[in-house]
């Protein structure tokens, strides 16, 4: 455990909550992969899948962190895995809070063309995933990376003029 926690830097051990949080995050997000093309084959094989997929996915996770750690600013290395996780909390909630928008607003599949309804999803989807980063980076503690990553973000979509 002292290995692990050097490596990580982590001084405290309320800090290894971010670490547990990341692979149990992981491991729902492998057995949802391997359930939705498994569903039909039974549990045991959806399990191994899982397994296999969790491994291929920490792996994935891992280089990222390594390629990421010299680009990103931050104090210690287990800070990263916290912006990960608010990147997929942003993510996954900006799609759950842009689907009953679109539908209050009255656009469904049906009365719109779907290449229309996609676009606009997504458009709507992306203004709350910005909102919704900032607001979930603040919550992890990580105002001052999302503020900056956002403002980056909205120079890249040509919005400079309203930041500066």
């Amino acid at each position: 455990m002292d290995k692990f926690k050097k490596h990580w830097e982590i001084q405290h051990n309320w800090q290894l909550l971010f670490p547990f949080f990341g692979l149990l995050i992981l491991g729902y997000s492998a057995f949802k992969i391997s359930n939705a093309f498994l569903e039909n084959y039974g549990l045991t094989l959806t399990i191994v899948a899982a397994l296999i997929i969790f491994f291929l996915l920490l792996k994935l996770t891992l280089l990222i962190f390594k390629k990421l750690e010299k680009k990103w600013i931050l104090d210690y290395k287990w800070e990263m895995i916290r912006v990960f996780m608010v990147f997929a909390i942003t993510g996954s909630s900006s799609l759950i809070v842009g689907r009953p928008i679109i539908k209050f607003i009255g656009i469904t599949k049906e009365n719109l063309n779907p290449i229309l309804y996609w676009f606009l999803y997504i458009i709507i989807g992306l203004v709350f995933y910005q909102i919704l980063l900032v607001t979930f980076g603040w919550l992890f503690g990580q105002f001052k990376f999302f503020w900056e990553f956002e403002k980056k973000m909205l120079r890249r979509f040509g919005l400079k003029r309203f930041l500066d």
